[in-house]
């Protein structure tokens, strides 16, 4: 791994440290300094001339503070005469702001990517973007990675045999059926409609979950409103049991606490693809590492070679 740096921000560390212990390379320190009146200030503190710089920075709590580090440390490498930056986005929070729903509302997923790319952003590595077309929002390359094969090893240490994978939404259906065919199970999915960002309805779940194992699957937990109602549903429908996965377990609000109270819930799995602080997590909690999977695909976008093989059977 020659002319590569590494940097990250201040928004998970310990899994930028994680990512370049699997690649094998340091992770160089970055000074963030805040001013009397609020500004922030960036230094890279390691050279960048002419090298493959990799920012990673994941777009969390508080949000606006870690995109505009992001933003910092990408002028600085442009500024540094880095060869080529790629902005490496663990979750993408604004993807979420994907289209206009009401009149006269922003969608602040194609701005903030307009953002990156106006910053210095060459390329763009991202896992499990809430929606597809978001892709499209940026004007440079995209590497749109997804942990389900890190989830699928997890949950293949159980017996599936009487197991459904179940989709809170219609919307999420295509990556919980996708997640079901690598387990080898059938897939349901529930009818839901939102009315705020934390009320939901689901009306119907559309598939068999009577008698059966559930593992309900969705790209991101915030405030766990949909995971609850979907909960009362499949109790409604005698289901067996009920473990709950997500790539991105934000779990705002006690929301892991909340879910993990239900007494028919035995486990929760998620990625650490969002920091989750020690004294959150419970018991029933399991978080899975994608840092090999950010890894390997930092090393093929070094190298040249194909980031989509990494998905091939």
């Amino acid at each position: 791994m020659r002319d590569i740096a590494v940097f990250s921000g201040s928004a998970h560390h310990q899994l930028a440290a994680e990512v370049c212990a699997n690649l094998g390379v340091p992770l160089h320190p970055v000074r963030i300094e805040r001013f009397a009146n609020d500004c922030l200030e960036v230094q890279l503190q390691a050279n960048c001339r002419e090298c493959d710089v990799f920012l990673i920075q994941p777009l969390v709590t508080p949000v606006q503070e870690h995109l505009v580090e992001l933003l910092l440390m990408l002028d600085a490498a442009r500024g540094a005469s880095a060869a080529r930056t790629t902005v490496v986005l663990p979750h993408y929070s604004y993807a979420r702001s994907d289209k206009k729903d009401a009149p006269r509302i922003s969608i602040g997923g194609r701005l903030v990517a307009d953002l990156l790319v106006t910053a210095g952003a060459n390329r763009v590595l991202a896992l499990t973007l809430h929606s597809p077309q978001v892709h499209g929002f940026f004007s440079v390359p995209v590497d749109h990675l997804h942990a389900l094969r890190e989830l699928t090893g997890h949950f293949r240490g159980y017996d599936l045999s009487r197991t459904t994978v179940v989709s809170p939404d219609l919307g999420n259906a295509k990556e919980a059926a996708a997640f079901a065919r690598l387990l080898g199970v059938p897939v349901a999915a529930g009818a839901k409609q939102r009315f705020a960002d934390d009320r939901v309805s689901i009306s119907a779940v559309i598939g068999d979950v009577t008698g059966r194992d559930v593992i309900v699957l969705d790209d991101e937990i915030a405030k766990g409103s949909t995971v609850i109602e979907l909960l009362d549903r499949l109790r409604e429908l005698d289901a067996r049991s009920i473990r709950v996965a997500c790539t991105h377990g934000l779990f705002a609000g006690g929301a892991l606490k909340r879910i993990g109270d239900q007494p028919d819930v035995l486990e929760i799995v998620c990625t650490n693809t969002v920091p989750i602080p020690e004294a959150e997590r419970i018991d029933k909690l399991t978080v899975l590492s994608v840092a090999p999977a950010l890894a390997e695909a930092m090393r093929r976008i070094h190298n040249g070679e194909s980031v989509s093989a990494l998905f091939d059977k």
